[in-house]
């Protein structure tokens, strides 16, 4: 393998150091950035960190990718190190390490799961990144009912809704039932509805406890999907 040119080496050097600025910005000042005051931190002119980031946008998107990707890898290691057999133990396992994240990227969970930026659309190549926690969180649905530790609940979906469902299942879960599907992508809606409750401090001052109220919290998702214990 040929190494990177020193050219190559600086520029990666240099897209890193501005983003390690825009995070701190992030942590500041929300997902409001702006390019002139990065660069002036970095001691730049303004108009030389548009050859590393053309836009505003293409920066937030490479920060936006940059924490999918560690959310993915904080949530699927967590699986991947719990019991394959014990599906509600995996189950706290990713809903744990979903939270550990945010709460200790708590500018970059703000950036991916808080209010839009105004006048940002995301592309199409953060799709994929953002499917990780919640494929990670079906796949043990998915894991269960190959096992036939996991029956599908006789719930009665609206049409529509059945006719959605089966069209993700189809693309990521082929054989999923569809109410199963529901109900794990309830536990999944829940589970980021929590952290940001927690998060963005919406019940911090009625719940001290709250270790302790997030694991009672996802048991009841867990209860809901119908996961049995090891």
């Amino acid at each position: 393998m040929v190494a990177p040119s020193l050219r190559a080496r600086v520029r990666a050097g240099m897209i890193e150091e501005i983003k390690t600025v825009a995070r701190r910005h992030l942590a500041t000042d929300g997902a409001n950035l702006s390019l002139r005051a990065v660069a002036r931190d970095m001691g730049m002119v303004s108009s030389a960190i548009y050859r590393y980031f053309p836009s505003r946008d293409d920066l937030l998107t490479a920060l936006i990718l940059e924490a999918y990707e560690s959310l993915g890898d904080a949530v699927e290691a967590a699986d991947a190190a719990a019991d394959r057999a014990d599906l509600r133990g995996r189950w706290h396992a990713v809903c744990r390490a979903a939270r550990t994240w945010a709460l200790d990227h708590p500018a970059e969970y703000a950036l991916l799961y808080g209010s839009p930026v105004p006048g940002y659309a995301a592309p199409q190549d953060t799709v994929a990144p953002a499917s990780r926690p919640p494929l990670t969180l079906v796949g043990i649905l998915r894991d269960g009912v190959a096992a036939g530790r996991l029956d599908p609940p006789d719930d009665d979906l609206a049409e529509p809704v059945r006719a959605d469902l089966a069209e993700l299942a189809a693309s990521f879960f082929p054989r999923l039932p569809e109410p199963l599907l529901a109900r794990g992508m309830a536990g999944w809606t829940q589970l980021f509805g929590l952290i940001s409750f927690e998060l963005f401090g919406r019940i911090n001052e009625m719940l001290p406890h709250r270790d302790e109220y997030f694991d009672h919290q996802t048991g009841l998702m867990a209860d809901l999907i119908g996961l049995p214990t090891a």
